[in-house]
């Protein structure tokens, strides 16, 4: 399947394994990293924070026992001729690179601003004082590929709790890293999926260079949340990403990739009001059928545009590949019949889900704020959102983990280990979350206090079960970082997932310990839609507007779409 793109996918691969990439957590401005150079006797404090990298010595901070490299460039800046292009090796430098305070995310929409910067392919590391050869686990943030920064889960708790370097890494976002528009591909080797190349260079820099961090360049578990762990889901299947890991986490990930002419299409729908306003087409009809011509032209065009005109389109995908589609099936990066392959990176896996996954995109949807819900009560929007955030949640929480499971089973030769958190759902005694339950992200206070979600749910986080439930998760994960395996010594027996034994370890808690217990949580999406047609919760025309409008078209909806008969949302 690859035979038709095999040189251009040797030329990628040459040109990301030229690079080097490390990570850590945070935002930075520069720095960088080595993978033959010795530890320099620069110290601070008798802290050695002056650390040679391949391309130069970078000097970092301390907090909390735990030292800290911001922002270390693993990549050159992917602007100008370099856009659209596989990440360059960043120029050597003498002189200690001060990599001490956060650096700007990758460019983005944040709200109605544009913010960030282009010089993005950076990464932050963690490491306890006394790490030697320890497990590194790199961390891919999530924001649907479009926002977000590694700053998402800071690693200094991390990194002592877990026994771990850790890497928390930038790359390029929205149509700056994923764009599979003709005029690009023809000229960077087959493959519009530049961010997966970014991660792919620090994945390289990171086994080149985190020994002299303190971490283990043969023990590196590579994890990711939300489009994070859809990415890194993709890297199983990738040929780019052979040999680059040995075990992988998945945080409400699941699998997703995009048809290449479907996604051409969007972008250029998307672009077209751009060439019109510059004068390159009369109308956008026009626009859209010149930006999916090959021609040198449309590749100029592309190039004259700011990236900041760029990253304010698409706005935020919510969690629709149709409205921002990216991880394409290129047969490069990403094979072209996509996950239906017997041919993986297969590594120790663990899945991880919440199992109120939908509640944070159904409540904030805006179509519950529109003219279809003016004859409707408010009480009857309020259990419209109650209806799609039981149901949405049930099948996003088997696509997140389960139905991932089902589809490797057979071609996949590593153990597969899946757990749910149930902490703040209606299944939990602890509702400290409200209505958003165990929400997309709930795993997220439980690798560290520092984190976005402590603001919304104040002292949900903080009480003695809910700490000794992230303990003995933290517990579970250290193990699996070291060998692949998370079982070990006081801990209950995890099993692994196989399609005879459908488990999954549960997390939850009273308010005051943890209750932990390894349960068969699976159903299917037929049990869950029957349940839906069974529910007589909302009147049965607010149920089709909702079926039809709000838990359509999103990641977990192929099944629900096809049963209701729902718009295509590729196709408007």
């Amino acid at each position: 399947m690859f035979k038709k793109n095999k040189s251009a996918f040797n030329v990628m691969r040459k040109a990301t394994a030229a690079i080097t990439a490390a990570a850590v957590l945070i935002l930075c401005s520069s720095c960088g990293t080595t993978s033959t150079g010795r530890t320099e006797e620069v110290q601070s404090g008798g802290k050695q924070l002056t650390v040679k990298t391949a391309y130069g010595p970078v000097t970092g901070t301390e907090e909390a026992g735990v030292r800290i490299w911001y922002g270390i460039p693993y990549g050159k800046t992917p602007a100008g001729t370099l856009r659209w292009q596989a990440p360059q090796s960043p120029d050597a430098w003498k002189e200690p690179l001060s990599c001490t305070a956060s650096p700007a995310p990758a460019l983005q929409l944040s709200g109605k601003n544009i913010t960030g910067t282009e010089d993005c392919l950076r990464l932050t590391v963690y490491s306890a004082e006394s790490s030697r050869n320890q497990p590194v686990l790199v961390y891919i943030h999530g924001g649907n590929n479009q926002t977000g920064t590694s700053e998402e889960i800071p690693g200094t708790e991390l990194a002592k709790r877990a026994g771990c370097v850790y890497v928390s890494v930038d790359y390029r976002l929205g149509l700056l890293g994923f764009n599979c528009l003709p005029s690009l591909t023809k000229y960077s080797g087959g493959t519009g999926n530049y961010s997966m190349l970014d991660m792919a260079a620090a994945l390289d820099w990171i086994k080149n260079n985190i020994g002299q961090f303190g971490g283990n360049p043969g023990n590196i578990t590579v994890s990711g949340f939300s489009a994070g762990g859809r990415d890194v889901m993709a890297m199983l299947i990738s040929p780019l990403f052979k040999n680059k890991f040995q075990k992988a986490v998945v945080f409400s990930g699941g699998m997703t990739t995009a048809d290449v002419s479907l996604s051409s299409a969007k972008i250029a729908a998307a672009i077209a009001p751009l060439a019109v306003a510059d004068g390159k087409a009369q109308d956008e009809s026009s626009a859209e059928k010149w930006l999916l011509t090959d021609g040198s032209d449309v590749r100029t065009y592309l190039y004259s545009l700011s990236p900041e005109r760029l990253a304010g389109l698409m706005g935020n995908a919510g969690i629709r590949m149709s409205v921002f589609p990216h991880l394409y099936r290129d047969g490069v990066v990403i094979p072209e019949n996509g996950f239906d392959t017997k041919n993986y990176n297969s590594v120790p896996l663990m899945m991880l889900t919440g199992s109120t996954e939908f509640s944070l995109f159904c409540r904030f949807d805006g179509y519950f704020n529109g003219t279809d819900m003016s004859a409707y009560t408010k009480e009857q929007v309020e259990s419209a959102k109650n209806f799609a955030t039981q149901y949405g949640s049930d099948m996003y929480r088997i696509f997140n983990a389960q139905c991932s499971a089902e589809k490797m089973s057979g071609a996949y030769k590593s153990n597969i280990y899946i757990c749910q958190i149930n902490y703040g759902s209606s299944l939990s005694t602890v509702h400290d979350t409200g209505v958003f339950g165990a929400f997309h992200g709930i795993f997220v206070p439980m690798l560290s206090t520092k984190n976005n979600y402590s603001g919304m749910f104040k002292d949900a986080f903080t009480k003695p079960g809910y700490t000794a439930m992230a303990a003995t998760y933290t517990a579970y994960l250290a193990n699996f970082l070291r060998n692949g395996n998370p079982n070990g010594q006081g801990l209950d027996p995890w099993n692994s997932w196989i399609p005879e034994r459908t488990v999954s370890m549960v997390f939850d808690s009273t308010e005051s310990e943890a209750v932990i217990k390894l349960a068969d949580v699976s159903t299917t999406y037929d049990k869950i839609m029957d349940a839906m047609d069974s529910d007589t919760s909302i009147p049965s025309d607010l149920k089709k507007l909702v079926i039809a409008h709000v838990m359509n078209g999103r990641w977990f909806s192929s099944a629900l779409d096809a049963r209701y008969e729902n718009a295509d949302l590729w196709k408007q």
